[in-house]
């Protein structure tokens, strides 16, 4: 029976004795990459050796792009449920399943703070609160922020990551593309840049609204980026598609994009294009 059972120190073989492998402690790229946690955080959660960004979230793009500390904007702004929305289970409980998963009131954050010591606005979508779905308060917030930069003469930059309108909301939803598209043509007629980073993915609502209308649009690499899934445009125009033409890449061939900007560059390349935009000496 000693076959079966090992007594060298050191190695462990029956089920009692073994132990998992800690959750986090590795990631695997869809490439099949195999980078280490704390590795990948030090390199902006960007795997090292294929370039693959991994989906992040407010809490981390603030980290990446404020120089230290800074204010968040409409902390507790919450969604309602005006139509009494009823599917598998009612949208009040949707909510509280997704705050207390991902401890966050909804789909977007904002806040104020310096980035390389000057003045910015960021509002950053999360694609874990109800796959970054475009709600009232996204729209509220978004607007909210670009009042913000209005009144205190501060560039805004917006990152999206969503999957289109909350189909919860329903047309209270389908409203927020033309309030935040309303915000953001009044920062352009008073000369305040607004910047429009979109991260994977950025589609629907999103994409047909504040996603598209920056002063710059820029994205990341290999982000899916479109208003309808390939299978419904497919269907729609009848004809075949190339592939990956709903990736940045494509998009910024086309003309749609005005940069691609790995993150690791981010801050400094934000900073670059709102000095190009203000005409102000560049910033080190």
């Amino acid at each position: 029976m000693s076959w079966f059972k090992r007594k060298t120190k050191g190695i462990t073989t029956t089920t009692e004795e073994k132990k998992d492998t800690p959750k986090g402690l590795w990631y695997k790229s869809p490439t099949g990459k195999i980078v280490d946690a704390e590795e990948l955080e030090r390199n902006f959660y960007v795997s090292p050796e294929d370039g693959y960004h991994v989906r992040i979230g407010s809490h981390e793009y603030f980290e990446i792009l404020f120089d230290n500390d800074f204010k968040e904007l409409d902390a507790n702004l919450e969604s309602k449920d005006p139509l009494k929305f009823v599917d598998t289970k009612k949208y009040p409980e949707r909510l509280k399943a997704a705050q207390e998963k991902t401890h966050l009131k909804d789909a977007v954050r904002s806040a104020v703070g310096k980035s390389k010591g000057k003045d910015l606005v960021i509002a950053c979508m999360d694609f874990a609160f109800i796959g970054g779905s475009m709600g009232s308060v996204v729209g509220e917030k978004i607007a909210r922020a670009a009042d913000y930069s209005l009144k205190n003469n501060i560039p805004l930059l917006v990152i999206s990551k969503s999957g289109g309108a909350r189909m919860m909301e329903a047309a209270l939803s389908l409203m927020q593309l033309a309030k935040t598209s309303v915000k953001l043509a009044q920062l352009a007629d008073a000369g305040i840049p607004y910047i429009s980073l979109c991260t994977d993915p950025t589609t629907g609502g999103t994409t047909a609204s504040f996603a598209m209308l920056g002063d710059i649009n820029i994205a990341e690499p290999g982000a899916l980026i479109g208003f309808a899934g390939p299978r419904i445009v497919r269907d729609t125009t009848g004809k075949e598609l190339p592939e990956g033409f709903q990736t940045s890449e494509f998009l910024l061939e086309h003309g749609f994009l005005d940069f691609i900007t790995p993150r690791k560059e981010l801050k400094d390349k934000v900073n670059q294009y709102l000095d190009l935009i203000l005409n102000q000496p560049l910033r080190a």
